[in-house]
């Protein structure tokens, strides 16, 4: 952690925010935002990629565009032996977008997004055999997903 404090100055923050604004800006507007010779801000770009601060680059999709017009959020009780098997199912299954191991009545939250009511239904019919579920609909999404800002 020293190591990535080191690295998390003024600049690298000024990079990353820039990043969570548009992750596809050309290096030298991301060095123009930080302040940066472009060269500067790639290796700048390296370090934080090497020290795992950025973890990769993604594009934000319109869910109900791509067909998948029913988003939940599924709590479930997992038991302890059979928690492995529940997430090597998990990993089989592309609507599932998110899975949190939580404190609380919940051993996990999943965040899913299937085409209809039905497809819904038969996702949590394939969870039920690892524990008990809880299901809240998602009707819309007032604050999306933050950019993570440098600490206060």
């Amino acid at each position: 952690m020293a190591d990535t404090d080191k690295l998390l100055d003024s600049k690298s923050w000024q990079l990353l925010a820039a990043l969570q604004a548009d992750a596809r800006l050309p290096l030298k507007t991301l060095a123009t935002a930080a302040g940066l010779s472009i060269s500067a801000a790639a290796e700048r770009l390296r370090k934080l990629e090497d020290a795992g601060v950025i973890r990769g680059y993604r594009a934000a999709l319109d869910l109900q565009r791509l067909g998948l017009g029913v988003e939940a959020v599924i709590g479930i009780t997992v038991p302890q032996p059979q928690k492995r098997r529940f997430l090597d199912h998990l990993a089989a299954l592309p609507s599932v977008r998110e899975c949190l191991h939580v404190t609380g009545a919940d051993s996990y939250l999943l965040r899913v997004a299937v085409a209809d009511m039905p497809g819904l239904e038969a996702l949590i019919e394939t969870l039920n055999p690892y524990g008990e579920t809880r299901t809240s609909l998602v009707l819309s999404t007032p604050i999306a997903l933050r950019a993570v800002p440098p600490p206060a």
